[in-house]
């Protein structure tokens, strides 16, 4: 009887449906569990941690202080400790706990991280007067404030030194504003002015039209640039001046004091003073940078926000130029193209290129796009920025084209499966009622297929915003803190380099010279990664599903 059962159980389909369901549930629970790892382990990165001073006491050396934040505790075996050279002794258990400080002040110690000994370290202590220095160089200082000084000569020290130095830190804040808006607003105007000038000089000389009367133009337009130039470059100066007026002593955790131009500093802080909602504050504002902020440091400190321009940048471009492409050939292929041997083969090959690594795309690009392409253009239209390269050198645009050239058969595919969904039915009641095969093409099919389209933009995006291999050859580079967008004319400059997110974890986690400083960067910016390419896709989800609610009627 069980038996029975059993076999009627089996027939009814219910196990492939439990198996379906359960492997299903597991790839969500680890798709979750991952993507908990990577915020855990990203965002943590932000939360100002209490900074512990400690005396580390290795057997047979003098005892020093240690000032720093645990970043990472771990057993290893008492074996390996002292086959590393340190003086562990044989008695004790098996394990021993090592931890990983970060100390910063690499300026005076040489590194940001250092591996200590647990059991070494007595005394743990969180004192409220340490201080954390974010510096623009050399990374993070932890120490004690000594005094603040303005033009060399000490104005607070003691308990007022505190309110001295966070009024100062504000001042510079402002003045670090105002230096990067004339830098790069109105000088890079200038500049740009002047490149454009001589650009146009050197054109009218090849056509054999530079006469004096365009030279005096010309000239009287660059006296214009230059004459505002020099005023903006006293005011550069004047800034410079007062940005780096005001500095502050601090005392390291070795006893040694060093001085710091505030000009040097983007904020200080003391974490071990701070509430749990002076923290939560804190978390916000550093998170904040980092999405909006410019990189430095090596890209293991500040924001990323080029990258994410440049990303969302590429990816929009490259769907402007997949998605017409893509529905042209998919059109021509099932509604045009007579259905034999040839139009299998097309079809055999499109689906086969989804399958080509995307490094080859990246060599074609660089080849055809770069070298060919952009080289001709070159010649054809910019002779003038001989030998400088205009478009025959990776940049936006050839990005945007090589990664439109590896999605194209995505879309193509998905589009055509849209248009082989239509009934034949509506197609002839178009042609019926009078309309020519382009109004039904383009009144009919295309609308009804639209959300098949908006599936295979989806899938594309998805593929072209996580490539890296072949970005690399054609446009994408490690630090590029100009946006392709700006308020000089052409204003998209398309020829020039971005920077990419899948590239920026590739360079940070595996390019960095700063390991440890560097691997929570890589987490936070891999969560970035994938909340960028969601938000992409949920905008094209919701596209297509208004296409398809609007659509739904003429399907029956």
């Amino acid at each position: 009887m069980k038996q029975n059962n059993l076999k009627t159980w089996f027939k009814s389909g219910a196990p492939g449906v439990w198996m379906s369901g359960g492997a299903v549930a597991i790839a969500i629970i680890m798709t979750l569990g991952l993507l908990a790892v990577i915020a855990t382990r990203g965002l943590g990165h932000f939360w100002p941690a209490d900074v512990i001073e400690t005396d580390y006491n290795i057997p047979g050396q003098e005892a020093r202080v240690m000032l720093g934040e645990v970043v990472q505790l771990e057993e290893v075996p008492r074996a390996r400790l002292a086959a590393s050279g340190l003086p562990v002794a044989e008695e004790g258990g098996e394990f021993m706990t090592r931890e990983l400080l970060k100390v910063g002040n690499r300026d005076l110690f040489g590194a940001d991280f250092t591996w200590v000994v647990g059991e070494w370290l007595e005394n743990p202590r969180t004192p409220a007067g340490v201080i954390v220095v974010e510096r623009r160089e050399w990374g993070n200082f932890y120490g004690y404030l000594v005094d603040v000084k303005q033009d060399g000569q000490v104005v607070a020290s003691g308990d007022a030194a505190w309110p001295a130095l966070q009024e100062r830190i504000a001042r510079v804040d402002d003045l670090h504003a105002q230096l990067v808006r004339l830098e790069k607003g109105d000088i890079g105007s200038i500049n740009h002015g002047l490149e454009r000038l001589r650009l146009k000089t050197r054109k009218l000389e090849l056509d054999g039209k530079l006469d004096a009367a365009a030279q005096a133009s010309l000239d009287a337009e660059r006296a214009e640039l230059e004459a505002r130039y020099k005023v903006l470059e006293e005011q550069l100066v004047t800034l410079h001046q007062q940005f780096n007026r005001d500095s502050m002593t601090v005392r390291a955790s070795d006893g040694r004091e060093t001085e710091i131009v505030l000009g040097k500093v983007v904020r200080a802080y003391q974490p071990n003073a701070m509430s749990t909602l002076d923290k939560m504050g804190f978390y916000a504002l550093k998170l904040w940078e980092f999405v909006s902020d410019e990189p430095r440091e090596a890209n293991t400190e500040g924001g990323i926000f080029p990258a994410i321009f440049g990303t969302v940048m590429m990816v929009l471009i490259m769907a402007v130029i997949v998605t017409p492409f893509g529905v042209v050939a998919a059109v021509y292929l099932r509604e045009y193209a007579k259905q034999g041997v040839l139009t299998r083969v097309i079809r055999i090959a499109v689906n086969n290129l989804a399958g080509v690594p995307s490094i080859v795309y990246g060599v074609f690009g660089l080849g055809f796009f770069v070298y060919v392409l952009g080289g001709s253009i070159d010649s054809l239209f910019f002779p003038e920025a001989a030998p400088a390269p205009t478009f025959g050198t990776p940049g936006l645009m050839w990005a945007s084209l090589t990664l439109a050239i590896l999605t194209l058969p995505v879309v193509i595919v998905a589009t055509e499966e849209g248009l082989a969904r239509i009934p034949r039915a509506v197609r002839e009641g178009s042609l019926a009622l009078g309309a020519t095969k382009i109004e039904t093409l383009w009144r009919v099919v295309i609308p009804m297929a639209s959300p098949a389209m908006m599936t295979g933009l989806i899938l594309a995006v998805a593929r072209a915003a996580g490539e890296v291999a072949p970005l690399m050859l054609v446009g994408v580079v490690k630090l590029a803190p100009s946006l392709p967008l700006d308020g000089n004319y052409p204003y998209l400059h398309l020829d020039q380099k971005i920077m990419h997110l899948g590239f920026h974890i590739y360079d940070v986690g595996f390019q960095s010279p700063n390991v440890e400083a560097a691997r929570p960067l890589v987490y936070a910016t891999a969560l970035l990664l994938v909340v960028v390419i969601a938000l992409l896709n949920l905008t094209a989800v919701y596209i297509r599903n208004h296409l398809r609610e609007k659509y739904k009627a003429l399907d029956h």
